[in-house]
């Protein structure tokens, strides 16, 4: 594991950021997933050498001292860049020494994974979840673990982060499913949309949220990135993309407006949230009586 130096590891969101997220932390920098449309490549975010995983020195220590100056608590989002359970996490365990220090110090966290490794650290998350809103999202893009090896090439397949899902549920931590990217003409269908939000519901997730409502962002070295993975993966592919999108930046299914009126359908008839406000509204609700006894109203 390579250490790369760090300033700072807490970092404020303005307005209030997915699943009611106050701050954010990445612990890691780069991802050996392997997933042939992460966004985190493009060279805007100015991660070289991306696929090689290196962590943040002192990173721990780091945010501990951030977490202690802060005046009140808050939810803490990670895996927005980095997965946060990596597989050297299993060794390294940055992550859970993190949580350790959010649970210290009264914050709640919104985890972002791909890896059933999070399950690991159930019981941070229902300590924590005694104080603060707590929760965590599954990135599940294909419920057929055939093609999600073909997109998502060196992470756990679909079923694995299903049965995470089951785990993290059965004990009682808020958890759901993270439908995003959903690539045109490889996984935007409404037999796998369907069947993603049943087998989450099945699952005991609370929610199911597609970021993009149904397309994937190319942009800079990222698109070359990504038009070479589809060669190799798809055959042919590559020159329909650039037939229909061009330079496009968003690139949105051709179905999104059937996908989403049975995305939004099946997640109603399973009783399942998709709206970014409605559940970070549903992860605050146990908190904020709580809230307005110690800090009183507008405060």
């Amino acid at each position: 594991m390579d250490y790369i130096p760090a300033k700072s590891i807490l970092s404020p969101r303005r307005p209030e950021g997915w699943f009611a997220s106050d701050y954010t932390v990445n612990l890691y920098r780069g991802c050996c997933h392997g997933c042939i449309y992460c966004d985190s490549r493009s060279e805007c975010y100015g991660i070289t050498d991306f696929d090689t995983v290196r962590a943040k020195r002192d990173a721990v220590e780091i945010l501990t001292r951030e977490l202690r100056g802060k005046r009140r608590a808050g939810v803490v989002l990670t895996g927005s860049m980095s997965d946060p359970y990596n597989p050297f996490e299993e060794k390294e365990r940055l992550t859970r020494r993190g949580l350790q220090a959010l649970v210290q110090y009264g914050f709640g966290a919104a985890v972002l994974t791909k890896s059933p490794l999070v399950t690991r650290d159930i019981d941070l998350f229902r300590q924590m979840g005694k104080r603060a809103p707590t929760s965590v999202s599954v990135t599940i893009t294909t419920a057929e673990d055939d093609l999600c090896c073909r997109i998502e090439r060196h992470v756990a397949p679909s079923s694995q982060r299903l049965a995470a899902l089951t785990a993290l549920a059965r004990a009682g931590v808020p958890c759901g499913v993270l439908l995003s990217p959903v690539l045109p003409f490889i996984n935007d269908t409404e037999e796998n949309i369907r069947a993603i939000v049943s087998r989450a519901a099945d699952a005991g997730c609370r929610w199911v949220y597609a970021e993009m409502a149904f397309g994937v962002t190319l942009r800079q070295n990222q698109r070359l990135y990504f038009y070479d993975r589809l060669d190799e993966a798809f055959p042919g592919l590559k020159q329909r993309y650039i037939r229909q999108y061009g330079d496009q930046y968003a690139c949105y299914s051709p179905d999104t407006r059937r996908l989403w009126q049975a995305f939004a359908s099946a997640c109603e008839a399973r009783g399942l949230l998709y709206r970014m406000e409605d559940i970070s509204a549903m992860l605050k609700a146990p908190y904020q009586a709580t809230q307005l006894s110690l800090f009183g109203p507008g405060q």
